[in-house]
């Protein structure tokens, strides 16, 4: 294998690859679906902390507070919906103000506050919104005010916010359309443009074709994940760790790719393929979703370990101890999945043919 042939033939790619409907598809779903998610379920590109609020009578305090760039403020029409909203992730503060809440303070009366937390906020987030809530009620008297806020800790370990629930299936979809459907549509075109044999019959051999096709793959497949992660604010702690993460789980989409390239003959069974084998790829995505699902059988579907380790760092701060297990799995996938393509192209014919095994 010559990697100047190699080298050639991604260049070729990566200047016409664009051309093809499904590397467009690739490119545009996940931001699209990241955009969606962002306008339904909050802040994915403020990152500001989000403050509830319930004014039961008509404090000042209310517009204050709208008036900060540094909070999302949100108002809500009764304590009991302010609480569920904390709940489900909605806000990470909620705070009840009682009617002549003003008053109360202007005259040095002490007043207690009802202020639900989200259990699963970040220490951040509830210190901003505490921080601004505090510095507004000064402003409004001069002074410090005499409140004493009592905190309702609400929600649990599995009332996670949509956003983190459906932030591992955009990435994986992210890896499975670039990695994935990039190759294989990039070798379905060139059979029914009849250009694999042309390409096969010149210098370069059909390991070639096939490795610069998944390095096309591969790298869409890495760079879609890094937007898709940097658009979530997802990024974590260990980008190295994170990005070694990407990369075999690049491997192992584009070897997927290239698998089904190599035995589906036109575009429309090559759909037909994608939406067969959708609910197997994105299954550990979609059990993310719902936490009362058995998180473990997500561990069946081989994707599972792209989508594990790299959840486990963005959103777990995870090391490399936390993660070694699912890598050292996603490897030895890695090394069959690249040994049964290797194998296929050296028993097929240098033609255009189906690459089945003789």
């Amino acid at each position: 294998m010559s990697i100047r042939r190699v080298g050639v033939l991604l260049g070729k790619e990566l200047r016409q690859g664009w051309r093809n409907i499904m590397f467009i598809f690739a490119v545009v779903m996940p931001i699209v679906i990241t955009i969606l998610v962002s306008l339904l379920f909050g802040t994915v590109f403020s990152g500001k902390a989000r403050l509830g609020l319930v004014d039961q009578g008509s404090s000042a305090i209310v517009g204050q507070m709208a008036g900060l760039a540094s909070l999302d403020v949100r108002l809500y029409d009764s304590p009991q919906a302010l609480r569920a909203a904390a709940a489900d992730g909605m806000v990470d503060i909620g705070i009840v103000l009682p009617a002549g809440f003003d008053d109360h303070i202007r005259r040095g009366e002490k007043t207690a506050l009802t202020a639900y937390v989200w259990g699963e906020s970040g220490l951040r987030n509830r210190a901003v919104a505490a921080t601004a809530f505090t510095n507004a009620l000064r402003d409004l008297i001069g002074q410090e005010a005499p409140v004493e806020i009592v905190a309702d800790t609400v929600g649990s370990g599995s009332n996670v916010p949509w956003e983190k629930r459906l932030l591992p299936f955009i990435v994986l979809m992210a890896v499975i359309l670039g990695g994935g459907v990039v190759p294989a549509a990039l070798i379905v075109e060139e059979k029914q443009k009849r250009t694999l044999a042309a390409l096969t019959t010149t210098t370069a051999s059909l390991g070639e074709v096939f490795t610069a096709k998944g390095l096309m793959g591969g790298i869409v497949c890495l760079v879609m994940a890094v937007i898709t992660l940097v658009l979530n604010r997802a990024w974590g702690p260990e980008p190295g760790l994170l990005l070694l993460c990407l990369a075999l789980g690049a491997v192992m989409a584009a070897s997927i790719g290239l698998l089904i390239g190599a035995f589906v003959k036109d575009m429309n069974m090559l759909m037909t393929v994608l939406k067969g084998s959708g609910i197997f790829l994105y299954a550990p995505g979609i059990i993310y979703m719902f936490p009362e699902i058995p998180q473990w059988i997500g561990r069946i579907f081989p994707t599972y370990y792209i989508i594990q380790p790299a959840i486990e760092i963005t959103q777990q701060g995870g090391k490399w101890a936390d993660v070694a297990a699912e890598l050292a799995v996603l490897v030895a996938l890695d090394v069959i999945l690249v040994a049964v393509i290797a194998f296929l192209v050296r028993r097929a014919p240098e033609t255009e043919g189906a690459l089945n095994p003789a």
